[in-house]
């Protein structure tokens, strides 16, 4: 099979597709990103097991070319107008998970037997947080716009921020080492970074918004526009010595402020993920599962400390700053893992002779083991909530004021709760406020709670899934509690959280009537069963009203 894979390059391509089609699929299986498959792909298909890779350049290739593109869509995500309104948390808290990380990666390292420029890369590699494995989670939760959700984004900017640092760091101190001439060589880079940064500023300020609003009517030609832009930046980061990484990079951000960002964003993240494949290719290709093997103690230890040393660095500070500690949980297990971005890292070491192919390896296997477990502990972490809650009131302040009920809401009477503002529970609060029934609307999302409060609504944020939130709503004398949350929201199955929501409300002595949304007739008999005194449908109510309507138009018109 050697032979024939080494005779034909489309073969030998195909072949690899067809092993990271499977093995993606079984990590589907399991509930894994495609990102730990495709680790997986790179290490079976390297020296050290099937040893297929022998069109080296051609996957070398391919593996920039995705390198560029990932780091160009970080770039596109930088628009200063986001990094101004990820709020003093995000900041705070992003800033201090990296320094802290950093500081303690580097003296376990150090513990572990490494040298001291070793230790510093692994520090450095342990910060960085996998974007694609946290918004994709969050997404498929429902639980990007809630506050935790939001403070995790703001995380991730942060951490890009960093990227962006480490990797003109790490160019400008690869110049000095290659040309032995380390004064002249960094003013040289500073020049040309200073000479590329004008030049995306005067792109940004006068050429990307007209030029993209054009080559929007050809969405084909938009796309190829950006490829073909971030491949130019990173050749010019090349060439003049910064390295297609910061190139990249710098593309992203010369696009980032334009209205299509998000679009060109949207479109080129299957690509990213294609091309990513064969980075994970090259890099397995370089790495012996043998010295993967010799490691495994220190990868290990290493493990533990990104499992649990950063969700335990979150809560302290987000617990210092105010918040409840199931907030600061839920944020923190979002940094549970290591990044695709710490083995690029990694490997920009190797290539400028710092650390060696061991240090590579001890990633990797960091890496897979993070990654793996961390998915699970996201997917699940409001059950984990509940095993680990007892043991969380040390993080919390006695008064959370950051989430703590206004004085004017507790001090108000209100007829009705909606717990739940999306487009249907928006929509019957307005109603019930034009009837001149007092309502009070609760929603896990901020900026629709700031929104609709802009709007003269009185709503709180606050998650129903949290026992210690009900109990401080203003129950006294209220006649309804309406819930309209979509039952992925908590984390429960349907019975579950419908169940935790009418008996935390009896806990809390609430002696009013409950309502709560169904969608289908299995979910209506199971609230009945619960003993819910009113069941809205909101699509079975919207087509009688509109079967009403269209009938009477009917007879009117005498059809």
């Amino acid at each position: 099979m050697n032979e024939m894979l080494s005779y034909s390059s489309f073969i030998e391509v195909a072949f690899l597709l067809i092993l990271a089609a499977g093995i993606g699929f079984l990590g589907l299986l399991f509930k894994q990103p495609l990102i730990v498959s495709f680790i997986v792909v790179g290490l079976i298909a390297g020296p050290s097991a099937l040893d297929i890779v022998h069109s080296k350049e051609k996957i070398d290739f391919l593996s920039e070319l995705g390198i560029a593109t990932l780091l160009f869509l970080v770039g596109i995500k930088l628009d200063i107008k986001l990094i101004r309104s990820i709020g003093l948390v995000s900041i705070f808290t992003g800033l201090g998970q990296v320094i802290f990380t950093s500081l303690g990666g580097y003296l376990l390292g150090l513990a572990l037997g490494f040298d001291s420029i070793s230790s510093l890369y692994i520090a450095v590699a342990l910060t960085f947080s996998s974007t694609i494995i946290i918004v994709k989670l969050l997404s498929d939760k429902k639980e990007i716009d809630a506050l935790h959700g939001q403070i995790a984004l703001g995380f991730l900017i942060v951490q890009d921020i960093v990227v962006v640092l480490s990797m003109v760091i790490l160019a400008t101190i690869g110049i000095g080492s290659e040309n032995g001439e380390e004064s002249k060589s960094i003013a040289q880079v500073i020049l040309a970074c200073i000479g590329l940064v004008l030049f995306v500023a005067i792109f940004v300020r006068f050429i990307a918004t007209p030029l993209t609003q054009k080559l929007a009517n050809a969405p084909e030609l938009l796309l190829i526009f950006s490829i073909a832009f971030a491949a130019l930046f990173a050749s010019i980061g090349e060439l003049i010595g910064l390295g297609k990484e910061v190139g990249g990079l710098l593309a992203g951000i010369a696009l980032a402020s334009t209205p299509y960002r998000e679009s060109i964003a949207a479109r080129l993240a299957p690509l990213r993920d294609f091309l990513l494949l064969f980075f994970f290719i090259s890099l397995g290709s370089t790495l012996d599962l043998s010295q993967l093997g010799s490691n495994v103690y220190e990868s290990i230890i290493l493990s533990l400390f990104v499992l649990i040393g950063n969700p335990f660095i979150v809560i302290i500070i987000m617990g210092l700053m105010g918040y409840k500690k199931r907030t600061g949980f839920l944020a923190g297990l979002t940094v549970a893992q290591i990044s695709e971005f710490s083995l690029i890292f990694i490997a920009m070491g190797i290539t400028l002779g710092h650390v060696k192919n061991e240090i590579l390896g001890v990633v990797t296997l960091v890496g897979i083991i993070t990654i793996a477990l961390s998915t699970y502990m996201i997917t699940y972490s409001h059950s984990l909530y509940k095993i680990l809650e007892p043991y969380l009131y040390i993080f919390e302040k006695k008064e959370p004021k950051r989430e703590n009920l206004s004085e004017k809401h507790n001090q108000l009477k209100y007829d009705v709760i909606i717990l739940g503002l999306g487009r249907f529970g928006t929509a019957l609060s307005r109603q019930l406020r034009n009837k001149g029934i007092s309502v009070l609307g609760v929603d896990f999302n901020p900026s629709v709670v700031k929104k609709l409060n802009s709007e003269g609504l009185d709503c709180l944020y606050g998650d129903v899934a949290d026992a210690e939130f009900l109990a401080e709503l203003p129950l006294q004398g209220l006649k309804w509690v309406i819930s309209t949350i979509p039952n992925h929201h908590t984390g429960l199955s349907y019975e579950d959280s419908r169940k935790t929501i009418v008996q935390l409300l009896r806990a809390c002595s609430y002696h009013g009537s409950v309502s709560i949304v169904s969608h289908n007739s299995a979910d209506t008999l199971l609230l009945e069963k619960l003993g819910v005194h009113l069941v809205l449908e909101p699509f079975k109510d919207a087509a009688q009203q509109a079967s009403i309507k269209i009938e009477k138009s009917i007879k009117n018109n005498g059809c």
